[in-house]
């Protein structure tokens, strides 16, 4: 039997694997939650299915995503960044992974974590879309603006509302999943 998926994980093995496994299930790992923040951002403008590609070499470049290290990046190291091909090498987007680790940590010294901060806003409570087709979910929501503003209000960059929506969706504060698909109603 062949498990109904969203329509958009149908497309590569790869696709398939994160959206079984990942996408919209509740993610509560600091380092998990600023490494999709930071693939988010990375993605703006470009295909998720090219992050997922690129998504092993990111872990690899951005020392697997150790918001401390990161956070302390001085020049030399994003040079290295820049050089290298197997990344987005988009000086902005750069800039703003450590922009976002410094953030980051300030966020987890003010509240305790990130997680916490995140969770926040749902009260803590995964939101479950009731969408019959992904042409109904949307890019956006009163929940992403909020988020967003916070975000940038806290010195985030590339956290506009369609990135902060996409977020929400892969950390599994919104569970997006179509209700045909097998996971619509597994919560992790």
């Amino acid at each position: 039997m062949t498990l109904q998926r969203c329509a958009w994980a149908t497309h590569s093995p790869l696709e398939q694997d994160y959206h079984d496994q990942e996408w919209g299930v509740p993610q509560h790992d600091e380092r998990a939650l600023f490494e999709l923040l930071t693939l988010e951002g990375m993605q703006a403008g470009l295909s998720w299915s090219l992050i997922l590609k690129k998504r092993e070499a990111f872990r690899a470049a951005f020392d697997q995503f150790d918001y401390q290290r990161i956070a302390s990046y001085g020049d030399r190291k994003l040079t290295s960044l820049l050089a290298d091909p197997a990344i987005i090498r988009n000086r902005l987007k750069i800039r703003a992974a450590v922009t976002n680790a410094q953030a980051f940590m300030h966020v987890q010294d003010d509240l305790g974590s990130f997680d916490h901060y995140l969770w926040s806003f749902v009260d803590g409570q995964p939101q479950i879309g009731n969408w019959q087709t992904e042409a109904e979910v949307p890019c956006s929501s009163p929940l992403s603006d909020l988020v967003s503003t916070d975000l940038r209000r806290r010195g985030f960059k590339f956290v506009g509302t369609t990135i902060v929506y996409s977020y929400l969706q892969a950390t599994g504060v919104l569970n997006d999943h179509v209700v045909s698909c097998f996971k619509h109603t597994e919560q992790g």
